[in-house]
């Protein structure tokens, strides 16, 4: 049997990538083999295609974060052959191979059950960013914001993270505010559950004011930089937010004050190393308090063959929703 996969090689100081068949990974101990039925499409692959050494420095490589199948073959205590499974995060992708492929070859401390509610298709659709969309929500909710403590803003809307999120934080009763710098995406970011939307151009100031009016009980930010630094100048008092991305900016230019006369908090959020009962909690809400009925609204299905269009429509921010990847 062959494995077909896309692999992103390193020819002197150039990258080349695309589908190629190759071998059948070979398990060892406390390894697992999954035949993969899906994965789906993340900024940090698109990174990887590239050759971004911040991401991936060994080449050649098989790109994808996430992946969802069945078990082929297993050398662990903990799985057997034909458990449904998913893996998302850690190293896969990134210098170990990743979902990008028909056999996919992990260690069993990064696999999980899959939740059995949930179709294959429709857990990477959620994906990384699904659940990086989960664990802010949820560090919302446990720092005491709740649908009555006012609007959330989530900035980044269209892409993965953020238009998840809206669609979480709008079923479960929150007024949502979005920020996106796509025009022509206003009517989706409604339809997805924001009450408004604000444009990127008329929110991205450089405003030398070290606090602003207060108006958000919440933020979900999904890209760093400015965007996130103004934010946090709107929130109101014990407001929290949660930052996750930086395709803005990795920067962060800001002051203490809206810290300490606020009392604002700042959550980082990572769902790649994150203990796996984090990654657990998230999913299981997913089968009923944070399930979501707009997903197919948010996808576009893909095979290995387009990967190369949704990387740069990610590298351009012309992405919208999700890519999912059928293998």
């Amino acid at each position: 049997m062959s494995n077909k996969a896309f692999v992103v090689n390193k020819l002197e100081d150039k990258f080349t990538s695309g589908v190629m068949e190759l071998d059948i990974p070979t398990i060892e101990d406390k390894e697992v083999l999954i035949k993969v039925s899906y994965s789906s499409v993340n900024f940090k692959d698109a990174l990887s295609s590239i050759g971004n050494p911040g991401v991936t420095r060994k080449f050649p490589h098989v790109t994808g974060i996430d992946a969802v199948g069945t078990i082929e073959q297993s050398n662990s205590k903990h799985f057997s052959k034909g458990d449904e499974v998913l893996v998302t995060g850690y190293d896969m992708g990134m210098n170990s191979d990743g979902g990008h492929q028909e056999y996919l070859k992990v260690p069993e401390a990064w696999v999980l059950k899959k939740p059995t509610s949930i179709s294959d298709k429709d857990i990477m659709i959620y994906g990384t960013a699904g659940l990086t969309a989960g664990l802010s929500v949820n560090e919302l909710l446990a720092n005491g914001i709740d649908a009555n403590s006012g609007e959330i803003l989530v900035t980044g809307a269209t892409g993965g993270v953020g238009s998840i999120a809206i669609s979480i934080l709008s079923k479960l009763g929150f007024k949502v505010v979005a920020i996106s710098g796509k025009e022509d995406k206003i009517d989706f970011l409604q339809e997805l559950g924001a009450s408004e939307v604000i444009l990127r151009k008329d929110f991205d100031i450089e405003n030398k004011k070290p606090m602003m009016k207060t108006r958000f009980a919440g933020l979900v930010d999904t890209v760093g930089g400015n965007i996130l630094a103004e934010a946090l100048k709107t929130l109101n008092y014990d407001g929290v937010a949660t930052c996750c991305g930086l395709s803005s900016s990795f920067s962060l230019n800001t002051n203490v004050f809206p810290f300490i006369l606020r009392g604002i908090r700042l959550i980082g959020i990572d769902s790649v190393e994150c203990k796996i009962e984090k990654k657990l909690a998230v999913w299981e809400k997913f089968e009923d308090e944070f399930k979501i009925d707009t997903l197919q609204n948010i996808t576009n299905e893909i095979s290995l063959y387009d990967l190369p269009q949704a990387f740069e429509a990610l590298l351009d921010a012309k992405a919208t929703g999700r890519y999912v990847v059928k293998i």
